[in-house]
């Protein structure tokens, strides 16, 4: 019988796999996600952990876009719904919506939900097609792939310290 190997540690030794490469390479390399209908790139470094959407308990009196909290692990994660946080609709729950656990260095026992992932990108073939835009320190440049798909980085360090992330309470 095959050796199972979870999600958690599949994930670790791909972290640690583009740890071991080349600094240019490794920080070229880029997790692809799909929040509402943009393409967005993620550093590796920011995320800790890629997860199936768990089960989520509501949280009443928070914005619409505060999804509650998920036991992962017997620890409590917030959980807010990215496309929502950004004004588009709400995830549709389903088999290919996952919750990026934001590492712990930046804020801890936070997730973002999204669409779907997109896999790895390497953004050495990308072509920049429109620089960060200082008004939304949490958005990076715009990038073209050779496909014609147009990525926006996103900088979870800065996102997370916006305080419309941080008040999810209505009062």
């Amino acid at each position: 019988m095959a050796k199972r190997v979870s999600l958690r540690e599949f994930q670790e030794s791909v972290v640690a796999r583009l740890k071991s490469l080349p600094a240019t390479h490794a920080a070229s390399t880029k997790l692809g996600i799909q929040v509402g209908d943009t393409s967005w790139l993620v550093d590796l470094t920011d995320v800790s952990e890629v997860l199936p959407v768990p089960g989520m308990v509501d949280v009443p009196l928070t914005r619409r876009w505060f999804k509650g909290v998920a036991n992962i692990r017997g620890n409590l994660f917030s959980v807010v719904d990215l496309p929502g946080f950004l004004g588009d609709e709400p995830v549709n729950l389903g088999m290919s919506s996952r919750l990026l656990i934001i590492h712990p260095r930046h804020i801890v026992n936070s997730a973002l939900l999204v669409n779907r992932m997109l896999g790895l990108r390497n953004i050495q073939g990308m072509e920049e097609v429109a620089p960060a835009d200082p008004a939304v320190p949490w958005c990076g440049p715009t990038r073209r792939d050779s496909e014609g798909r147009e990525w926006r980085e996103m900088r979870i360090n800065e996102l997370v310290q916006q305080a419309p992330f941080l008040q999810v309470g209505t009062i």
